[in-house]
């Protein structure tokens, strides 16, 4: 018997299950990121942002449509982090509009809760890009369209006909964007959406899963490590190692054979991902025995390319690391004293800290590459900027879109946002601010200063790749500039100068190094002699910016 509605009991139950199956699948979607960084983040800012809406939808006393629907959408928008998290929010948020008003759902509803989604989730990006989880968003509410004019009243036909769909479009995301076509991956974002969709099938097709959230815990605002921390123990590891290779055919590899190796690993692990073309195969697949995904494999061909990650064995590291973290204690801030201006700045590092709390910072937001904070965080400073207007410095290209959800969840005070990307321009930013001018005309002022900075980071690549052309190897030091890698190898000292020779042209009269917490003095020492060397015409300075992951950051003026 086909069933045609949905209630507010099914679609919570859908929703959770959606949640979940993201954060099982998270480590495969960061490692989709296309920068061989080490901070893959789409797939913890996505289920950071999913976790926080599960959290209300499970903490709710009194179910009603509109009330799950409420806390998707609340618990989303505040808990965003990162780009991926900002537009999930955002589609989360398009769709319960619709919704809301109905106590049981129809194709009909659900197909404009789709266009409601995508165009919400569209709106919020300033420049929108095809090839991403945008792409695959509007895709499904595409198929959505088609099969409610054809006059599909069957949910269970619905739902697969748009999530098979959905997963075509996220495949042909190499095809729209060349840079993931490079690096042989799909749109990590879309990846993301594709596994909330897929959990909130299964739900409805009757799986079952246990979701359990500690709700005598309070998450107090701006807890960034403690949430993080929750969300990690919440997850149960059921297969422990993390298996990739890359089969290098040796005989013909037809459909059959694709589904026969597919559901072999189905056998003995999840998270399968399994891509074929005419010449090889990569295989992703989490196991408790990697020997048989590599037994299995070895029939199709020769093996490339291996990888096995112990991921109990991280988790647990993991944990350790944020429970000495979370266990620091911290004082209470006093009250701040009412004032005209505020600034609140993304900062990670005690020296980058301390520098901008000399250029007359308020109130300071830990966070950047590894973790970026949420909206809810940046609701958290704002509250306690105690100012008319606020600028915000995000610091981070991937912190813009949290910073500017939580500029429109504010209506008591003046919130700018200023969308620096770098640290450097922040601290640009901050120097172009003019006491006693309007806020336009600093606004303005300081948008022209982040223009004048060039930006130069160096750290290491966790994986082999190539980018722009660019042969990349697992533990190389990367120089990344502010479009793309600048230079690499094997030698950190040389990848930092060759990188700053790109960076400085005959108007170059500043130079600012700011050196990370994994950096040693006496090499500080040598590189800083170097550079005075190599750029006379260039006064050149560096601080102690205490930063992890990042060995350098150097700004050009």
């Amino acid at each position: 018997m086909s069933v045609k509605t949905i209630d507010a009991k099914l679609l919570s139950k859908m929703f959770l299950t959606g949640a979940k199956n993201l954060e099982s699948k998270k480590e495969y979607i960061n490692e989709l990121n296309v920068f061989p960084v080490p901070d893959g983040d789409t797939g913890t800012n996505m289920t950071l942002t999913i976790m926080s809406a599960a959290k209300d939808v499970n903490s709710l006393d009194e179910l009603s449509m509109e009330n799950l629907c409420k806390a998707i959408s609340s618990g989303s928008l505040r808990g965003a982090r990162g780009n991926s998290g900002v537009i999930l929010s955002q589609l989360l948020r398009g769709f319960t509009k619709v919704v809301k008003e109905y106590e049981e759902i129809d194709v009909a509803v659900i197909s404009a809760g789709f266009d409601k989604a995508v165009e919400t989730a569209y709106k919020a990006v300033m420049k929108p890009k095809e090839g991403t989880i945008l792409t695959v968003a509007k895709g499904a509410a595409e198929k959505a369209n088609e099969l409610f004019e054809n006059g599909e009243e069957d949910l269970d036909v619905f739902f697969r006909g748009v999530l098979d769909y959905a997963n075509e479009v996220l495949l042909k995301t190499p095809e729209m964007l060349p840079v993931l076509k490079e690096a042989g991956v799909v749109d990590s974002g879309g990846q993301g959406l594709i596994e909330v969709l897929q959990g909130a099938y299964d739900a409805f097709c009757g799986k079952e899963i246990e979701f359990t959230m500690d709700q005598a815990t309070s998450q107090k605002a701006g807890e960034t490590r403690k949430l993080n921390m929750e969300v990690q123990a919440d997850m149960e590891i059921k297969f422990g190692y993390c298996t990739e290779f890359i089969i290098m055919l040796n005989k013909t590899f037809n459909v059959k054979h694709e589904m026969d190796f597919k559901d072999y690993l189905e056998s003995i692990g999840d998270s399968i991902v399994v891509v074929a073309d005419d010449e090889i195969v990569k295989v992703h697949v989490h196991t408790n025995d990697p020997g048989l995904a590599i037994q299995r494999a070895l029939k199709y061909g020769s093996l490339s390319n291996m990888k096995i990650d112990n991921m109990r064995l991280e988790h647990q590291e993991k944990l350790i690391k944020m429970s000495e973290q979370a266990g620091e204690t911290t004082k209470e801030e006093p009250a701040m004293e009412k004032k005209e201006v505020g600034f609140i700045s993304v900062s990670v590092g005690d020296g980058i800290g301390e520098i901008f709390k000399n250029l007359g910072v308020d109130y300071l937001i830990e966070g950047g590459q590894t973790m970026n904070p949420s909206t809810e965080d940046m609701l958290t400073a704002i509250e306690k900027t105690n100012a008319d207007t606020i600028y915000i410095l995000p610091n981070n290209k991937n912190i813009i879109m949290a910073a500017n959800q939580a500029r429109d969840l504010t209506e008591d005070k003046n919130v700018i946002v200023i969308p620096t990307k770098t640290v450097p321009q922040g601290i640009s930013a901050l120097i172009g601010y003019m006491p006693g001018t309007s806020a336009e005309d600093n606004e303005a002022a300081m948008l022209e200063e982040i223009q004048n900075v060039k930006t130069g980071q160096v750290t290491y690549a966790v994986r082999d790749t190539v980018i722009e052309g660019v042969e990349i190897h697992q533990d190389d030091y990367m120089g990344i500039g502010d479009s793309g890698i600048l230079a690499n190898g094997k030698d950190l000292e040389a990848v930092t100068i060759g990188m700053i020779e790109k960076m400085v042209d005959d108007a170059s009269e500043l130079i600012s190094v700011y050196y990370g917490s994994d950096v040693k003095e006496e090499d500080v020492t040598k590189l800083q002699d170097k550079i005075v060397a190599a750029f006379p015409d260039c006064d050149v300075e560096f601080q102690n910016g205490g930063q992890p992951i990042y060995y350098y950051i150097v700004s050009v003026e």
